[in-house]
């Protein structure tokens, strides 16, 4: 599709931003509304909710904004990459919520969109754009972690059905998801080329959830296990044993997600507690108008320009990703950076605040002093989630930097 001049970009983002505008509910223009978070990621459990988080996924669904660039023929709006950004700047410049999270939006959806047959497209693609269904992705495995081609969770094909018997660990939000993609053992007698991708309802039986709470106090992670159960032949998507190329396609648009999160300075890293330097000039104190503490006023300013250097980095990459039809081995290089940046950001905001770091719960600590040592604990796993910093720096000495194995 061809770009976009000046002018129609223009006129493109007047019509974006009253359209904004126009449908956004009153209820979220107030700091103090009570609506559900959750929503944001809708599903099965808010169909028919008058949420207005809901209502306003589904007003921005209808017109294909929640996947801008995707095909009009699977509900996405057909836009061109220039009018996506569009969006997302008018979204941000208007403190408007985001409309759907989505794990079928940020990682299924573009396999699909490569891998999937006619049939499979039709089926899924539109109720991804929709936020109809909420998808959890079935990876790791207790004994397949970074050496994730190790899984072997079976998929046994019974005739005119598979049968799938197995555990999943770390699976992110699988006791809120409606289905799962999930990589499969379909021959036990090879590793990389024995494995296949398929598609399961969380509702069949023999599906089980177990969260998982983690030393930040937060449970976004569940065991899951399959026993015995049966899903449709339809269900696998590409080539029978052709699952690790789709394994790996989706984890570079994981990757990128996640790398993007890092460097917005949300949630991550402590950044709900709030800005890492504001923090330490409540705590630390001020000399001279700056910072009293001159090594820990050096290592934030660090800090600060690293995320910027990142931020910068992932506009390129992403800009690159669109121009390449998808992401490249890039993203481990973004990744890495991002999860250590993170950790720094993370035990500079727990140094600034001292004792008061400390804090966990009762009234002798703030929300932002809870939210920071919750952040430092949560940041351990930025390392790991994704692809561990080992398995990303791999990736990058063989398919950045062209090195050898080793010996």
């Amino acid at each position: 599709m061809a770009d976009f001049g000046a002018a129609d970009l223009d006129t493109f983002r007047a019509e974006v931003r009253a359209w904004l505008a126009a449908n956004y509910p009153p209820e979220l223009r107030d700091a103090d509304a009570k609506t559900d978070a959750e929503a944001v990621w809708g599903g099965r459990a808010f169909e028919g909710s008058d949420d207005p988080q809901s209502v306003w996924m589904r007003r921005v669904a209808a017109q294909g904004w929640t996947t801008p660039t995707w095909p009009k023929a699977y509900g996405g709006a057909g836009l061109t990459a220039q009018q996506a950004r569009v969006i997302d700047q008018e979204l941000a410049a208007g403190r408007y919520r985001p409309p759907l999270l989505s794990f079928g939006i940020w990682m299924l959806g573009p396999v699909l969109l490569e891998y999937a047959n006619e049939e499979q497209k039709t089926e899924h693609l539109p109720k991804i754009v929709r936020g109809e269904i909420r998808w959890c992705q079935g990876y790791s495995e207790p004994g397949a972690g970074s050496d994730l081609a190790s899984l072997a969770t079976k998929c046994e094909d019974k005739g005119d059905h598979w049968q799938i018997d197995g555990q999943k660990v770390w699976t992110s939000y699988a006791d809120k998801a409606d289905w799962c993609f999930c990589l499969v053992r379909t021959d036990p007698t090879k590793k990389h080329e024995g494995i296949s991708f398929v598609l399961i309802d969380m509702r069949l039986p023999g599906v089980e959830t177990r969260p998982i709470k983690l030393i930040s106090g937060e449970s976004p992670f569940c065991e899951t296990f399959f026993t015995g159960v049966k899903i449709p032949k339809g269900n696998l998507v590409g080539k029978v044993n052709g699952g690790w190329e789709i394994a790996k396609r989706l984890l570079q648009y994981e990757r990128q997600n996640i790398s993007a999160g890092f460097g917005d300075g949300g949630s991550v890293g402590g950044g709900a507690a709030g800005d890492v330097s504001e923090i330490a000039k409540q705590y630390v104190g001020l000399e001279d108008g700056r910072l009293a503490d001159a090594d820990l006023r050096q290592r934030i300013t660090l800090n600060k320009m690293n995320f910027q250097a990142l931020r910068q980095t992932i506009g390129r990459t992403a800009a690159e990703s669109r121009a390449a039809n998808g992401p490249s081995a890039a993203t481990s290089i973004i990744k890495y950076a991002a999860a250590e940046f993170a950790r720094e950001r993370s035990e500079l905001m727990v140094e600034a605040l001292g004792d008061q770091g400390l804090g966990w719960s009762g009234d002798g600590f703030s929300e932002a002093e809870r939210l920071a040592v919750r952040g430092w604990l949560r940041a351990k796993a930025n390392s790991i989630e994704g692809g561990t910093s080992e398995v990303n720096l791999n990736v990058v000495s063989k398919r950045v930097l062209g090195l050898p194995d080793p010996k």
